[in-house]
């Protein structure tokens, strides 16, 4: 069975998932199928979704991004301090984007430059980044963000239950799944995650492409902080702070290998789908914010026992022919 087969069975088995899971919603609460609780449940998964994409591209390849979610909330905080200093909000997202490609090229530069473990390197700045958003607001928060703005936070395309911010998503999904999916820089991607050494020796400049995904992850994580921050009508430093933890649950929920080398955005669609209604599930039965990031910590874990369990049985098939070789 190729990894393709495997990964179209994990798709088509996501999808019973989330059709099992709306099910389930309609029964627990008549409020679950109304247009305004899907309207709430696709906005607060927004953001997630955001910055699932870049984050996606990253395992593949065979490396991981743990700050991402202190990439968003130094975004979010420079952006506050941009409308403290009555700078117009178009020049706070801008200045926004630039903090944000600037600490992905840096979490790319530490990484490919020095050869270092993407782990290790984005634990230390998730810190890092925190921290910095942690001295510039302080404990305040700021809210002067226009009515417009908040729009795409929480307001919905007219006559549709579709927010504005699942618009921005769709947009950057579909140019991200053609890259991924259609471009010969997407197979790069892949063959990177399969054996970067190889990739090397075939003329493809690894580290490049390395460092233009972190930027890249950097860049995606400020279009989620205007999001995030429209969303909550405010920004302080603990703006997204834990998004690490669902933004990787979907991504490997979503069928991608915690390893490198294979996995596909549908999946990743599916995944953040399933999460998204799972946790308006939680929030309509009683369970608090704390209880719901033990369920999704909970999935994870699952999900890597099983890809581990699925890695190690066809390695000892792989043993087992050429025993027999």
């Amino acid at each position: 069975m190729t990894a393709w087969t495997r990964l179209l069975r994990w798709e088509s088995f996501l999808l019973v998932i989330l059709i099992a899971t709306l099910v389930v919603g309609t029964q627990v609460s008549p409020y679950f199928a109304t247009s305004s609780n899907i309207s709430i449940a696709l906005a607060g998964m927004a953001p997630t979704a955001i910055v699932a994409l870049p984050m996606t591209l990253i395992i593949i390849t065979g490396e991981i991004d743990i700050s991402v979610g202190s990439m968003v909330g130094l975004c979010a905080s420079i952006m506050a301090i941009c409308l403290e200093q009555h700078l117009p909000i178009e020049t706070a997202m801008l200045v926004g984007v630039a903090v944000g490609a600037l600490a992905g090229l840096f979490n790319g530069l530490i990484i490919v430059g020095f050869g270092l473990p993407s782990l290790v390197v984005t634990i230390g700045t998730l810190a890092l980044y925190r921290g910095i958003a942690q001295i510039l607001l302080k404990e305040r928060g700021v809210s002067d963000f226009p009515d417009w703005y908040q729009e795409l936070g929480f307001g919905t395309v007219a006559g549709t239950p579709v927010p504005w911010s699942i618009l921005v998503f769709l947009v950057l999904f579909v140019g991200f799944a053609l890259y991924l999916h259609r471009s010969h820089g997407g197979r790069a991607i892949y063959a990177i995650g399969n054996n970067k050494v190889a990739v090397e020796y075939s003329g493809i400049n690894v580290r490049q492409k390395m460092l233009v995904i972190f930027i890249l992850s950097g860049i995606i994580c400020s279009v989620a902080a205007i999001i995030f921050t429209a969303y909550l009508a405010s920004a302080r430093s603990d703006t997204a702070i834990g998004l690490e933890l669902p933004v990787i649950t979907a991504v490997v929920l979503g069928g991608v290998n915690i390893f490198g080398g294979s996995g596909s955005l549908f999946g990743v669609l599916l995944a953040l789908l399933v999460l998204a209604f799972v946790k308006n599930i939680l929030g309509l039965i009683g369970m608090t914010p704390e209880q719901q990031d033990i369920v999704t910590g909970a999935v994870l874990v699952g999900t890597l026992v099983v890809f581990g369990g699925i890695r190690n049985l066809n390695d000892l098939r792989v043993f087992m022919r050429s025993r027999h070789l």
